[in-house]
């Protein structure tokens, strides 16, 4: 029987299922949804049951598509920054909460002045920020105490899935070092956990990406199809594993990932744990043992969506993008701020909002669209700068929705002033933890290896230098001070 590999996303709208050869071609793929849960204003969580059944049903279904081929290992990969609450019988205590959550304002507050900033940024790459684990912890502490108390375990999404198939509690350091705790070294902080009354043994041990976390429990290969005992490989983030997925790696420095999804993000390997000193930017663990920068725009596809939903609903998406093309470079004066769901890089900023400047009668609704793409494509490439200090970034992988249109890719390049690459097929993060499972089962003896596998059609869009986008970006750059002032 020819062998595969499965791939498990589980991200926040759904989970994804993906099988794939050792020559990485995709056999079987499948996905489940479940809820989002709002509870209260700025709040977001999801039951941790949810995940577990639909993951169990993607599995079921797409081990019936298999057709004669035989799995060999499963990887994981999942959203980052989520806290799943484990009592001492390994029962969830309450709800997750997840990485878009804003509830932790005051416990960032706590945390900044027990540790310090800069303290802070040094030891994790990172300040703290609202949506990373380690505030959610010391929310529970104050808020819930009752339910602090019977906290035995703390898990990452993706892990808590791990200790459901496995019964091992496990990390790895491209995830975990989104909880806010884990030092540059890849192990927990033990002194910022100390000043924050926080026990280090509520984490769990942390392992290399590839490492295998532990083996499927027989009840879960009963349900599921698969076979009792099959490896479960640590994984990695979501951002981590798509970046595996598309070979970015830290022995090729020169090339990283821009994704534009709902958020857009970029993505650029370093050699060396090498923070921004402000933390503008995040500075994570690689899942390939080195280390990558991140710069986050919250609304990217996000706010193009806000814009069709709010004022263009009858039309496609398709319909937009040919009206921005009746537009100018520059969106003839039109600015747009897309901090919609406020801002992540570089800003930190959950209570800044967006806004369109600078109109006049002239203006069209193809200025308005193209305004809102290019204010993506400003808003990535403040991000793009800080990471340029640090280290050079040249071509970038894009991916996602928009990363489909010609039109936003053109804008883009030209904004970014990067080489910008776009795959003709991606699979995504899921696709990502199969290459890493299939490293950890040693179907490839090492990711460079397992690299030379991967798909290599790309569609090159190369930067042209426009003046009046030079010109926007400039007056771009004002605009957050200035409205900050007014709110």
């Amino acid at each position: 029987m020819a062998e595969v590999v499965i791939g498990l996303d589980l991200g926040t709208g759904g989970v994804r299922a993906i099988a794939v050869d050792l020559q990485g071609k995709p056999i079987a793929q499948t996905t489940r949804s479940y809820p989002l849960l709002t509870p209260q204003p700025g709040w977001t969580e999801q039951n941790p049951a949810d995940w577990v059944a639909a993951s169990l049903e993607a599995l079921s279904d797409l081990t019936q598509k298999l057709n004669g081929h035989s799995a060999i290992a499963l990887g994981l990969s999942g959203q980052m920054h989520g806290m799943v609450p484990l009592d001492a019988d390994g029962k969830v205590i309450r709800a997750a909460i997840l990485w878009n959550d804003q509830r932790t304002g005051t416990a960032v507050d706590a945390i900044e002045t027990a540790i310090g900033r800069q303290e802070l940024i040094q030891r994790t790459g990172n300040p703290a920020i609202t949506g990373f684990q380690l505030p959610k912890v010391v929310w529970l502490q104050t808020a819930e105490p009752q339910a602090y108390d019977r906290l035995q375990q703390i898990l990452l999404p993706k892990d808590y899935l791990g200790y459901v198939l496995t019964g091992e509690a496990v990390t790895e350091p491209s995830d975990a070092s989104g909880t806010g705790c884990l030092n540059l070294a890849r192990q927990w902080d033990a002194d910022i956990l100390n000043a924050l009354e926080i026990d280090v043994g509520l984490f769990p041990a942390v392992v290399e990406s590839t490492a295998i976390a532990g083996r499927l429990k027989s009840e879960i290969a009963s349900r599921t199809g698969l076979p009792a005992g099959l490896p479960v490989v640590a994984g990695g983030g979501d951002n981590a594993a798509a970046a595996i997925g598309l070979g970015i790696s830290s022995s090729h420095l020169n090339r990283g990932s821009l994704s534009i999804g709902t958020s857009g993000v970029i993505f650029v390997p370093c050699d060396r744990p090498v923070p921004d000193p402000e933390g503008r930017v995040h500075l994570f663990c690689h899942a390939d043992g080195g280390y990558h920068l991140l710069g986050v725009t919250l609304a990217a596809g996000g706010a193009l969506r806000w814009y069709k939903d709010t004022f263009a609903s009858k039309l496609a998406f398709t319909d937009l993008m040919e009206m921005a093309e009746r537009s100018l470079p520059g969106a003839r004066g039109v600015l747009f701020l897309p901090h919609l769901a406020g801002e992540r890089s570089p800003y930190l900023d959950p209570d800044t909002r967006g806004a369109w400047v600078n109109l006049s009668l002239a203006h069209t609704q193809a200025d308005l669209v193209r305004a809102v793409l290019e204010g993506v494509a400003f808003s990535l490439r403040t991000a793009m700068e800080i990471v340029s200090e640090i280290t050079p970034v040249h071509q970038l992988l894009a991916t996602g929705g928009g990363a489909r249109s010609n039109t936003w890719l053109r804008i883009l390049a030209d904004i970014l002033q990067a080489e910008l690459m776009a795959p003709s097929s991606e699979e995504g993060a899921a696709y990502g933890a199969a290459i890493l499972a299939m490293v950890g089962v040693g179907a490839h003896p090492d990711l460079e290896a397992a690299f030379e596998i991967l798909p290599q059609d790309n569609k090159v869009v190369q930067p042209q230098a426009n003046p009046a986008y030079e010109a926007a970006f400039k007056r771009y750059s004002l605009l957050y001070e200035a409205l900050k002032a007014v709110r």
